[in-house]
Order: C-alpha cells, then structure tokens, then sequence
C-alpha cells in the first residue's frame, strides 16, 4: 500500500477515538493500539500520538476506563473530558461526548512542530480545520472508509486531504487477530468465554490491551437506545 510519507518527517496522530471505534467495528474488526503506533512509527518520525475521547466520571468503573489506561502508558497521549447526560424532549437519556474542540487545538498548536499529520476521523467538521494546517505547510492524510453504506467519511473532508487511507487497506497492519478471510467482510465472532479486562498497563497473553468492545459498554456515538438506555449524540 502507497502511503505517501517519508522517511524523516516529524509525524502526529490524531485519533478521534469514537469515530474511528465507529468506522473499524462497521468493518467487522478491532484496532490493535500498538500495531497501529508501531506502524505509523516505522513511516516516519512519530512525534506524538492524541488519542480523544470522552469519559463517564461519575461511574464507579467505567468499562473503556482500562483501554484509556493502557494507552496512556503506551506512548498515546490521551485528550478526555466528561460525558454530558441530559434529558431530551421526549424524556430519553442523551449523553454529549463531542471532542471537536479538544482536537482542533491541539492540531493547531502542534502544526509549527509536525510535517505530516495523520487524522483518524470521517468527521466533515474538520475539513476547515484541516485546510488550515495545510496553510502552514503541514501535508494532512486522512484515515477512514468509503466501504460502509453510508461511507463514515464525509466526500468534503476526502476531498480536502493530502491522501486518504482507507482502512481497509491498514487492517492487515493495525487488526487485532487479523485474518485474510479472502471475503468482502470480516469475521467478527468472538468465543463465548471472553478474556477479562486487565488493569492499567496490564497486557493479556503477552499482547497489548486494545479492547475497542469498551465502547460498547460505555456508549455508542450516534446510536439510540432502547428503554432507558443513554443516547450519545456528537453535536
């Protein structure tokens, strides 16, 4: 796969950790943390790695709490605020987890300090965002997928990019447990007597802790829910 970096370029990542979450489970596989900062590292000079995401506080456990801990002592630099609960109109349970803002000033801050960002996200937001660090020199590649119906990344923010990465071209690379199935899709299915979540820092069989299912447990962005259950919604 043409990935269009060099060698010796300072390189940031981006990683909107919901959205890529999002994109990688309609895809029908998991995101190994490690084999994705490994990979990127080998493309290039890594200066820092931000991964976003927003966090339920007041839970005595929070089932993403141990991803965002292993991160953390991973070489990720983790960007979390609060997840907002309110009641909507209809008396349903919405929670705001937007991380927008966070992202973008980071990006903005680091673009004097980078060559090459690489922004996990399909959020068309970001298109004038990403037009400004090109402004300043900095070539910006965006990582998403077209392969979902409908595509998880908006055709402005495509378009706006220095290169696009499908990532389905990266799950060779990045997949947890990848198999080449030979298939359109993946298989996802998972043996009844899952392996529990380790605490911080902890690895399971000598592997990194990468356990995007967390977000399942925590909150889903843009999904409804039944019953009582929390609505997440990016506004």
């Amino acid at each position: 796969m043409e990935t269009g970096f060099y060698k010796e370029e300072r390189i940031g990542l981006f990683v909107d950790g919901a959205n890529l979450y999002s994109a990688a489970r309609s895809l029908g596989f998991d995101i190994d943390y490690k084999k994705l900062l490994d990979y990127f590292r080998d493309h290039g000079r890594m200066v820092r790695a931000f991964y976003y995401t927003a966090l339920f506080d007041e839970q005595e456990y929070s089932p993403i709490r141990p991803l965002v801990d292993w991160l953390d002592y991973n070489g990720y630099t983790m960007v979390t605020k609060p997840a907002k609960e309110y009641t909507d109109s209809q008396g349903r349970r919405r929670v705001k987890g937007n991380m927008d803002i966070e992202l973008a000033i980071d990006m903005l801050e680091m673009a004097d300090r980078l060559e090459h960002i690489v922004l996990f996200s399909g959020d068309g937001d970001f298109r004038r965002l990403v037009e400004a660090v090109q402004r300043r020199g900095v070539r910006v590649t965006v990582v998403s997928t077209v392969k979902t119906s409908p595509p998880m990344i908006a055709d402005e923010l495509r378009r706006q990019a220095d290169t696009f990465i499908e990532l389905t071209d990266l799950s060779q690379k990045i997949a947890r447990n990848f198999h080449d199935s030979n298939r359109t899709g993946y298989n996802r299915a998972r043996p009844a007597d899952s392996r529990s979540r380790p605490r911080p820092n902890e690895t399971l069989d000598g592997e990194a802790y990468d356990d995007d299912d967390a977000y399942d447990d925590e909150y889903d962005d843009d999904e409804d829910y039944a019953d009582d259950d929390a609505v997440v919604e990016r506004v």
